[in-house]
C-alpha cells in the first residue's frame, strides 16, 4: 500500500466516525415496494458485467423502483440492459477518461449529487472497490447501504459483502447482492447470469444494408477485429492483426470487418493499410446499437480486451480475447456454459496480470506484454473456433 493510499483510508474512516451521528439507524427496514439507486461509474464492459446483478436486484424486488446512477458514458447501456425504472447521470470523478480537475472539485461534486439522492431506502454500490460512491450514499443519508468489504469502502456501508481476489466481476456482484440480501433476512432467487444486449429491428436492419453496400450480400463469413481498447497498454500491434486478417481472409474465404470508435479511426485504418485482403473499415460509423447489430452477424470477433469484446459476447458472437495487464480471471469474457466460444489468450511475460493500466507513453515501452502475445497463437485460436462454429 503507498503513503497516499494509506493516508485516504485514514481520513475516509475518520470521515465516516464523524458523520455516523448523522446518519440514519443502521438497520432500518425496508418498506415494502423500497426505492433503490444502483451505482456504477464505469464504460462499456463493466456496465455488461453489472447487468445479472441489477437483474437479481429486479427479481428480489418486483415492485421496487430502480434507478441506476451511472457516467453520461453508460447511460445507453443503464438504458437498454437493466430493468430499472430511471436513469441518472453523474459524471464520476475518476472515471470521465479526462483530465483531473482540482482535488477539491470530486468532493464539491459528491456534496452537490448528495443533496438529489435522499429520498432513497437502499444503495448498492456494484463496484467493490468504489468508495467514492460508498461515501456518496452515506453523505446522502441512505439508511441502506451494500457493497463489497474493501476497507475504503466499508466505513460507508450498512452491510459489506467479503471481497474474494479472483472472482470474476459479474459473479462477484452478484455475490455481493446475493450475501447482503442474506444479511437482511431476504433470499435471493436464481436467476439467468448470461450477458444481453437487446438490438433493436431498426438497427438490424441498418447493418444489413450496410454490410451489402459493402458488397457483402450475407452468405460470406464475416470476421470481426476491433483494435481498439480503453488504454493504450492493452493494444496489440496493428501489423500483427493484419497479418491475423490476411491470413483467415484467404483460408476461410472470409471478409474483414474492422470495428471502433471515432477516435479508434486511425488504428483501425492502419490494419486495413498493412492488410493485402480487403477489409471494411466501420470505426466511427456506428452508433453503440449498430455496432452490436453488426458484431451479431460475424462468426468471430478479434481483440484485445475491451468493452466491444464483451458487447459480442452479449450479442451472442464467437470471440477471440487478448490480455495483457488486465486479469482475465476478473474481466475474462462471460459465457456460462459457452466457455469454448470465447477463448483468452493471456500474455506470457512473467508479470502478467499486474492490473495496471495507466502507464504513460514513455512508459509504454518497458511493458510490452501485449506484444508477446503470439501471431501463431491468436491464428490458432481463432481458426479452433471458427472450425467448431462451421460444424453442423
Amino acid at each position: 500500500m503507498t503513503a497516499r493510499e494509506s493516508a485516504r483510508r485514514i481520513l475516509l474512516r475518520a470521515w465516516a466516525a464523524l458523520g455516523r451521528p448523522l446518519s440514519p439507524a443502521r438497520a432500518a427496514p425496508l418498506p415494502s415496494s423500497p426505492r433503490i439507486l444502483i451505482i456504477r461509474p464505469d464504460h462499456l464492459g463493466d456496465l455488461l458485467f453489472a447487468a445479472p446483478a441489477v437483474r437479481l436486484l429486479r427479481a428480489m424486488f418486483p415492485t421496487a423502483h430502480l434507478a441506476a446512477l451511472v457516467g453520461p458514458w453508460g447511460a445507453e447501456i443503464a438504458r437498454r440492459c437493466y430493468p430499472v425504472d430511471e436513469v441518472r447521470t453523474c459524471v464520476f470523478p475518476g472515471f470521465s477518461r479526462q483530465p483531473k480537475g482540482k482535488p477539491w472539485a470530486a468532493y464539491r461534486l459528491l456534496a452537490h449529487e448528495a443533496r438529489s439522492l435522499r429520498d432513497f431506502d437502499l444503495a448498492v454500490v456494484l463496484r467493490f472497490d468504489h468508495w467514492w460512491g460508498a461515501l456518496l450514499a452515506h453523505t446522502a443519508g441512505i439508511p441502506r447501504r451494500w457493497g463489497d468489504d474493501i476497507p475504503e469502502c466499508a466505513p460507508f456501508l450498512t452491510s459489506a459483502a467479503p471481497y474474494t481476489a479472483g472472482r470474476h466481476e459479474v459473479e462477484q456482484s452478484l455475490r455481493l447482492v446475493s450475501t447482503c440480501a442474506e444479511m437482511a433476512g431476504l433470499e435471493a432467487p436464481r436467476i439467468d447470469t448470461h450477458l444481453a444486449f437487446p438490438v433493436t429491428a431498426d438497427e438490424a436492419g441498418w447493418a444489413a444494408g450496410y454490410l451489402a453496400q459493402q458488397g457483402l450480400a450475407g452468405g460470406e463469413r464475416l470476421i470481426a477485429i476491433h483494435p481498439g481498447a480503453g488504454a493504450a497498454v492493452k493494444l496489440w500491434p496493428a501489423a500483427r492483426y493484419a497479418q491475423v486478417a490476411d491470413a483467415l481472409a484467404e483460408r476461410w474465404q472470409a471478409r474483414v470487418l474492422l470495428t471502433g470508435s471515432r477516435d479508434e479511426l486511425g488504428l483501425a485504418q492502419a490494419v486495413a493499410g498493412a492488410m493485402r485482403s480487403r477489409a471494411t473499415v466501420a470505426a466511427g460509423e456506428t452508433t453503440l446499437g449498430q455496432l452490436a447489430a453488426l458484431l451479431a452477424r460475424c462468426q468471430l470477433v478479434i481483440g484485445s480486451d475491451s468493452g466491444p469484446l464483451h458487447l459480442a459476447v452479449a450479442v451472442g458472437a464467437p470471440t477471440l480475447h487478448m490480455f495483457g495487464p488486465a486479469d482475465p480471471a476478473l474481466f475474462g469474457p462471460w459465457a456460462p456454459g459457452e466457455e469454448a466460444r470465447h477463448p483468452v489468450l493471456l500474455s506470457p511475460r512473467h508479470c502478467v496480470p499486474c492490473n495496471r493500466l495507466d502507464y504513460g507513453p514513455a512508459e509504454l515501452p518497458e511493458h510490452p506484454c501485449m506484444a508477446e502475445v503470439a501471431t501463431e497463437d491468436v491464428l490458432r485460436a481463432a481458426e479452433r473456433v471458427l472450425a467448431a462454429e462451421a460444424r453442423p
